[in-house]
């Protein structure tokens, strides 16, 4: 089987295209990372508008469980990016950088602890992915080519998020790069 790491911006088209990837299978496992609530109403029609291009015979999964990538057949992950943000919600990463003075306010040592369970979270992430026997296309956002983040917790995502992208992509058989709605194959 192989491994697809489909990036992209934001509404670049990535998603379709990693959806356009796997035409041809019937029974695809789509792991959703990202949770819907109630108080967001833009983000449950985005998440509306995926659900509804996805074929009826799809399975959907909402989870950040890394585990997850090692199962058979056809997975699409959608995606790295909510997978990283949500890492990062579960670890405490969020808490220990909310403010610019939490090393200095004496919260090094609970940083420190969150910042190595989001590392040991990041590295299953990748350990499954090179382990998993699916064909696997995973969709994530390139978040280098923008702007650089103004508050620390923004700038420890796009690290975070850019190095796992690094990392999936070492091991990917293929790498593709949407813009504007055309892929180009970069591996």
């Amino acid at each position: 089987m192989s491994k697809v790491l489909v990036l992209g911006g934001s509404r670049s088209g990535k998603s379709s295209y990693a959806e356009q990837l796997l035409d041809s299978h019937l029974d695809v496992t789509y792991l959703a990372t990202s949770l819907v609530h109630d108080s967001d109403a833009e983000w449950a029609d985005r998440v509306a508008a995926h659900r509804s291009r996805r074929p009826m015979t799809w399975t959907t999964l909402e989870t950040t469980a890394p585990s997850e990538l090692v199962r058979g057949g056809a997975v699409l992950v959608d995606s790295i990016t909510t997978w990283i943000a949500a890492l990062m919600d579960e670890t405490g990463v969020w808490d220990a950088t909310d403010s610019a003075g939490a090393h200095a306010a004496g919260q090094a040592g609970s940083g420190e602890a969150a910042l190595g369970r989001l590392a040991e979270r990041c590295d299953a992430l990748v350990n499954n992915w090179v382990m998993t026997p699916a064909h696997v296309v995973a969709v994530s956002d390139e978040v280098g080519l923008g702007v650089v983040p103004e508050t620390r917790a923004g700038r420890l995502f796009r690290d975070t998020l850019g190095t796992v992208n690094q990392r999936l992509a070492a091991t990917a058989d293929e790498v593709w790069f949407v813009v504007a709605g055309l892929p180009r194959l970069l591996r």
